[in-house]
């Protein structure tokens, strides 16, 4: 019998979704508070994220492993996207500008510890930044586009899924792969586990993202007070 992986997911990870969703950053960037140098500090901690969780899922799914396997759908893979947007920020010598925060690098330990350990977790971590990616990232591509001047897919390719023409059957086909995964009970527990523990190291990078906002927020109100102290100053002359 199906364990409807797919519903229990989303049922158990309801609560962190919200927590994430409430961070500081996150609220800022659905508000249109971002910058290009915390933006590009995002993209350049996911691009180790990914690169971790794409080369664990592509080498386990290469050895046919009878549950990572039937996730590691490429149209999903974004390392591409994120390469041209860092190359978009950085200049051409990213790769050599690039590292991870501190909350990246223990991300990327577990992705990295799980693939040799407990392979079926990947699934949690899988499922927590693609699908999060795919159904909100129309949204979040325009609210940054907006907030950062750009025009274009340049520096906001990450959102870009040329490979997957229409979401919604892409998302009922890995809604049925997901619920017909080989999997018992106890392990799809373990996977909704993971997948909480996944929106905490999201929510780590977010926090320290926040700094960096912090500081925007702060030269926004002092340009916008010393505009004002400037305007009240003419006027009283």
């Amino acid at each position: 019998m199906p364990l409807a992986l797919a519903i229990q997911l989303r049922e158990g990870t309801k609560k962190s979704h919200t927590l994430a969703e409430n961070t500081g950053f996150v609220s800022c960037f659905l508000k249109g508070v971002v910058d290009k140098s915390t933006y590009r500090k995002l993209m350049a901690d996911l691009y180790f994220v990914y690169l971790a969780m794409e080369d664990e899922i592509g080498r386990l799914s290469k050895a046919n492993h009878p549950v990572v396997s039937l996730i590691g759908f490429q149209e999903l893979n974004r390392l591409e996207t994120i390469e041209q947007d860092l190359h978009f920020y950085f200049g051409e010598d990213w790769s050599d500008l690039v590292q991870p925060s501190s909350s990246a690098k223990a991300y990327v330990d577990r992705i990295r510890h799980i693939a040799k350990a407990t392979p079926e977790l990947l699934v949690g971590h899988h499922y927590t930044r693609y699908i999060g990616d795919l159904s909100g990232g129309q949204i979040l591509s325009r609210i940054a586009r907006k907030a950062m001047n750009l025009t274009g897919k340049d520096g906001l390719r990450f959102y870009e899924f040329e490979q997957i023409s229409d979401q919604k059957e892409f998302k009922l086909k890995y809604t049925q792969t997901l619920n017909t995964l080989p999997i018992d009970q106890e392990m799809a527990d373990s996977i909704i586990d993971e997948a909480n523990l996944a929106f905490k190291y999201n929510m780590d990078m977010f926090k320290e993202l926040e700094g960096n906002l912090i500081g925007v927020i702060g030269k926004l109100l002092f340009s916008f007070l010393t505009r004002k102290s400037r305007r009240g100053s003419t006027e009283s002359v």
